[in-house]
């Protein structure tokens, strides 16, 4: 089950940056406009099924719940608003590598919070991101617009870090639906209020521009993240955000293919690396807690 939901969710979220860039340049859409609905749609899709199901689901919910769901919806209201700015001002790739490093946020705000991590860890994460500088090279900031556009993106990995270790929080006690419909309805709210305060409409838009944000809603977000965030459940928020490195070299092909993008020279050779660092992280966690759960019992003994 896992393996299919890491596909389903690598090729949502890697047709996110090309059809988001594409919509922009083609329609009358504006970016609050597609973060709001993609994100409106979709909770409205994700809390159906529990309102019918378990009507009483969401009255029977904690603080400790709606502070995290609340949290990470903040996180990510902010990450789409850095994410699809970025995708005005610089290449996809470039914008979709600077996103994907969430996983050195994370870990980054793991020591910081005193956590020591595993050397085989360390080397995994140093491997991925060779494998990401491989795919994009150093070809970052060619321009002020694109300095501008990279650091708007980099901002953005650093809002999903911690929108993914919000949302791990979260769902140990929250079901996908109930979270994701939660977490997706505040970020759009918030979302609501920017356009209000900047002045961007959130409707009229042409035919084009709605097919746009459908299909942005579908892939990438009903697809994409919550496939991500049903598996931050049982995986670690550095293991799943290892995964959505995957979405670099795959955003890459599909802006090569659809909206003319030069194909990265090193994106196989970075797709290999991403692979190997991710094999190195999954293999070292499992190791690690193996070694405590053995520790563990020989302290019961």
């Amino acid at each position: 089950m896992i393996p299919l939901v890491v596909v389903l969710g690598v090729l949502g979220v890697s047709a996110s940056g090309p059809l988001i860039a594409a919509t922009l340049a083609g329609t009358s859409v504006t970016a609050l406009a597609i973060a709001f609905w993609r994100n409106a749609i979709a909770a409205v899709v994700m809390a159906a099924p529990v309102a019918v199901r378990s009507p009483r689901q969401f009255g029977r919910l904690g603080r400790r719940e709606y502070l995290w769901s609340a949290m990470a919806g903040v996180a990510l209201a902010f990450h789409f608003v850095c994410f699809i700015g970025s995708l005005t001002l610089t290449s996809v790739a470039a914008s979709t590598a600077l996103v994907c490093l969430q996983s050195g946020w994370i870990a980054v705000f793991g020591l910081l919070r005193g956590r020591r991590l595993p050397v085989p860890v360390l080397v995994g994460l140093g491997l991925a991101f060779a494998g990401v500088v491989a795919i994009t090279g150093l070809d970052l900031g060619s321009s002020p617009q694109a300095l501008l556009g990279d650091i708007l993106a980099l901002a953005g990995g650093i809002l999903a870090g911690l929108y993914t270790m919000a949302g791990g929080k979260a769902r140990q006690t929250m079901g996908t639906g109930t979270y994701t419909a939660l977490c997706y309805g505040i970020c759009a709210a918030l979302v609501a209020i920017m356009a209000l305060a900047t002045g961007q409409r959130l409707t009229g838009f042409d035919p084009a521009g709605w097919a746009g944000i459908l299909a942005i809603t579908v892939a990438a977000q009903l697809v994409g993240h919550t496939a991500f965030n049903y598996l931050v459940a049982t995986l670690s928020p550095l293991v799943v955000s290892m995964f959505i490195l995957l979405e670099i070299p795959g955003a890459a092909l599909l802006a090569a293919a659809f909206l003319g993008e030069v194909l990265p020279a090193g994106i196989y050779a970075g797709l290999g690396l991403i692979l190997a660092g991710l094999a190195v992280v999954v293999l070292g966690q499992r190791r690690t807690r193996r070694e405590a759960r053995a520790q563990a019992e020989l302290g019961a003994d």
